[in-house]
């Protein structure tokens, strides 16, 4: 019986598929405050994101998910929906809106406004 356990299990654990890892500019965050906003609100809008570092002092993200749960897509998508650019997806501008005031300091004088789409 334990035998058999042990097979199955190390059968589920082979299955299992490699977390993958990425690295994503977040030019946006450059505080503690931006930092602990995409830290915490980002995985609650991804299945399967499994860690997120904001480093605020070079401008990266990097993130590690589980491929058959989520894609590096929706991970930029979700820190855009946090207010912050994510490489080339551009914060949501409602989410920029409310995101606090230390953290929408004007262009040129820290964070910058997020990405306007050229006209």
């Amino acid at each position: 019986m334990f035998l058999a356990f042990v097979f199955i299990s190390a059968a589920a654990i082979a299955q299992m598929p490699k977390m993958q890892k990425a690295d994503i500019k977040t030019p946006g965050a450059q505080c503690q405050v931006c930092k602990t906003t995409i830290e915490t609100t980002a995985p609650k809008f991804t299945d399967g994101l499994m860690k997120i570092v904001v480093n605020f002092r070079t401008g990266v993200t990097s993130v590690q998910w589980y491929p058959d749960r989520t894609n590096i897509e929706e991970i930029k998508t979700a820190i855009a929906n946090c207010g912050y650019d994510a490489d080339d997806v551009e914060a949501n501008p409602d989410a920029y809106k409310i995101l606090p005031l230390s953290c929408k300091i004007p262009a040129g004088k820290g964070h910058p406004d997020p990405k306007k789409k050229p006209i």
